[in-house]
């Protein structure tokens, strides 16, 4: 993982966080049921709070700070896990996927942890 790599993986996740957050808040509001919507844009917080950690790995990775590049693919794949699964059980209905949430908020667990882990030497 590079800090360019990070860095633009982050403003994209960052970016489709946002559209996603618009789409929800003006065309699913009518149509998902409260419930499915509050899973929605937890979902899109989720992105949304780990394309800005992906930046800060990114930043450390600029700085030299190897254990970054394990927080950089631990939050990548915690947003694709966590979020992606909430997206595509509000969508699909298919609730047993609420199952392996919790897989990708270990994932994001461990990204904070290697994040700790590089900033302690700066």
């Amino acid at each position: 993982m590079t800090p360019r790599i990070a860095a633009v993986t982050a403003a994209l996740l960052a970016a489709t966080g946002v559209a996603l957050g618009a789409f929800g808040a003006h065309a699913l509001r009518s149509r998902l049921s409260p419930r499915d919507l509050e899973i929605f844009e937890t979902a899109v917080r989720y992105q949304m709070y780990h394309a800005f950690a992906l930046f800060v790995a990114a930043a450390l990775l600029a700085r030299g700070m190897a254990p970054a590049a394990g927080a950089a693919w631990a939050f990548i794949v915690g947003t694709l896990v966590f979020s992606g699964s909430l997206y595509t059980m509000v969508f699909t209905g298919t609730r047993w996927l609420g199952a392996i949430t919790p897989i990708g908020g270990a994932a994001f667990i461990v990204g904070w942890i290697m994040v700790a882990l590089a900033a302690r030497r700066l």
